[in-house]
């Protein structure tokens, strides 16, 4: 998660590692902690998101917290590589971010809830790169899949925007696109899967960084969110 010799550029098309036609690794199709399927089925009616915010270890054990989550996963999306590995990513070659598929019931929750989280939970003004974690890899995103979702992101996006600006801070730089053009979403390997619930004590530089990104915006809601308790680091 350390590698500061990552690239901090998009790799061109003509530049990215093949990749291969499937995955090289096998993953336990269950969320440990959750105890629902990482690729489905899930509950008639869940939606689903894909959000990277730098390192996916912190990201995941957030969202897994939050109310209305019905199944994460991390893994690797937003690149040019089919099927690639922690390993290639990380070489900047393949294009992905670390990404975390977060799954939910959107009669509990909804995508502005879960934004919300992903807003306050690091900082999205720091281009390829959080906190100590530097290249494209590690770089912030949204990718939505429904009409609700883009404009939850748009929504959010800009009045989290004008609270940074009040703050002196700088321009959000999160991708944001539908998922269909973001790519695939390949599933990460199995030691990646729920790791801070398999190390407690296990890396991570994400929690609450100390902004407010307005709900409501859309719809009137007011669903609370569960913060990760630990403080951002870097």
């Amino acid at each position: 998660m350390f590698s500061s010799r990552a690239k901090t550029t998009m790799v061109a098309p003509a530049d990215a590692l093949p990749g291969r036609a499937t995955r090289p690794y096998a993953v336990n199709p269950v969320n440990i902690v959750l105890g629902t399927p990482h690729e489905g089925p899930w509950p008639e009616g869940s939606e689903v998101l894909y959000l990277a915010m730098g390192c996916f270890w912190g990201v995941e054990r957030i969202f897994w917290r939050q109310p209305g989550v019905v199944n994460t996963a991390v893994g690797y999306m937003g690149g040019l590589t089919p099927n690639p590995t922690y390993e290639e990513s990380c070489t900047g070659r393949t294009g992905h971010a670390e990404t975390v598929q977060v799954v939910y019931d959107p009669t509990v929750t909804s995508a502005e809830a879960l934004l919300k989280v992903c807003w306050e939970n690091h900082d999205p003004t720091q281009g390829m790169r959080q906190g100590n974690d530097i290249g494209t890899a590690y770089r912030s995103a949204i990718y939505w899949t429904t009409d609700g979702q883009r404009a939850a992101a748009e929504a959010t996006r800009l009045a989290f925007q004008r609270e940074l600006t009040s703050h002196g801070y700088g321009a959000i730089t999160t991708e944001v696109r539908a998922a269909t053009e973001a790519g695939a979403f390949y599933l990460g390997e199995d030691y990646h899967q729920q790791y801070l619930h398999k190390n407690p004590g296990g890396y991570c530089n994400h929690g609450p960084n100390g902004l407010t990104c307005p709900v409501g915006l859309l719809s009137g809601d007011s669903t609370p969110a569960q913060q990760d308790v630990l403080p951002p680091r870097g």
